[in-house]
């Protein structure tokens, strides 16, 4: 059952280019006899070309996109001198496949795991570093893995899944190394990287990793991407490698018949039109194919500060997050 949630009053360097002209002046010499400005013809829903490329383009609907970045890093300076540096650990081959882990102060405690967002071509696990106090403030190990972005790939999702999934499996295999319950993780992720963990949330464990399918015991997903066809139409595929193949293999929303995580969506509705309803659309199937999911719904959120909530243990994401966890 969907619940949508009323939000709590709102509580680097930019990695989305906005990419916007300066609105002209209307010219005062138009006539009656002039024809009226035509609308383009749609390309997805109502929503012509750009009017699409708008809509999965944060910096057009988050103004102050570049602030809020800017202060989430301020934040994990902030955060990291009173709980210390993360230990940098590699969980893959590649120069990219490196996590952040911070250890709570006891044994046997769960692990949460967050995979950062940046239009999957930017950001990075320390530059949301500051979550991680509130996650091990209640006794609960907190970990960031870095991955490949798109452009480094070459304009290819492929290595970005990968390397997200075996960080996943690296925490399972290595939880009692750092005193971690590899029955007891639990995970959250923003925007593309919401879309990275939703394609995580809906792999098939036991067959290519020969692990448990419910690996993952609860997700906070934010703000994410979950069927891949609109993005394909918009700007984004200037620099992602989109085909028919990669389309249905990476949206989560076609293959909610091998997801076993309980499920709460967030979103705010400053954001743009195509990220609130993508939320909407894979919660309504996602209940519809029989599973749990609440959609918690920000009304004076933008795309930045529904993640921003995530480290706030009152926040959108950050209460619902500890509520997985703790119960």
């Amino acid at each position: 059952m969907i619940s949508n949630s009323p939000a709590m009053k709102p509580a680097r360097r930019t990695f989305l280019t906005a990419g916007i002209a300066a609105t002209g002046l209307a010219l005062a010499t138009q006539t009656p006899a002039q024809s009226p400005a035509r609308k383009a013809p749609p390309v997805w829903l109502d929503l012509d070309q750009e009017a699409l490329d708008k809509a999965y383009d944060q910096a057009f609907y988050a103004q102050n996109i570049e602030t809020l970045i800017k202060r989430c890093e301020w934040n994990t300076e902030v955060a990291r001198r009173r709980i210390g540096e993360p230990r940098k650990i590699a969980y893959g081959p590649s120069e990219h496949e490196t996590l952040e882990l911070t250890t709570a102060k006891r044994t046997g405690a769960p692990v949460h795991i967050f995979v950062h967002g940046g239009a999957w071509r930017g950001s990075s696990a320390a530059q949301w570093g500051y979550m991680a106090e509130v996650f091990v403030a209640n006794g609960i190990h907190y970990v960031a893995p870095d991955f490949i972005n798109v452009i480094q790939a070459k304009g290819s999702l492929v290595p970005m899944v990968e390397q997200v999934q075996r960080s996943i499996a690296w925490v399972y295999k290595n939880a009692t190394s750092f005193g971690g319950d590899p029955n007891r993780i639990f995970l959250s992720a923003h925007s593309s990287g919401a879309h990275l963990a939703g394609v995580a949330l809906t792999t098939d464990w036991q067959a290519e990793f020969g692990l448990p399918n419910n690996i993952v015991k609860g997700a906070v997903l934010v703000s994410g991407l979950y069927d891949l066809k609109p993005v394909r139409l918009s700007s984004r595929s200037s620099y992602v490698n989109f085909d028919d193949e990669i389309e249905h293999r990476f949206s989560p929303q076609r293959h909610l018949h091998r997801l076993s995580t309980p499920l709460v969506l967030v979103r705010g509705l400053l954001e743009t039109p195509e990220f609130i309803r993508q939320s909407k659309d894979f919660a309504d199937a996602a209940v519809k194919a029989g599973h749990p999911v609440e959609l918690i719904t920000g009304p004076q959120y933008n795309h930045i500060e529904t993640v921003e909530s995530l480290g706030n243990p009152f926040g959108l994401a950050g209460f619902a997050a500890l509520k997985q966890v703790l119960g």
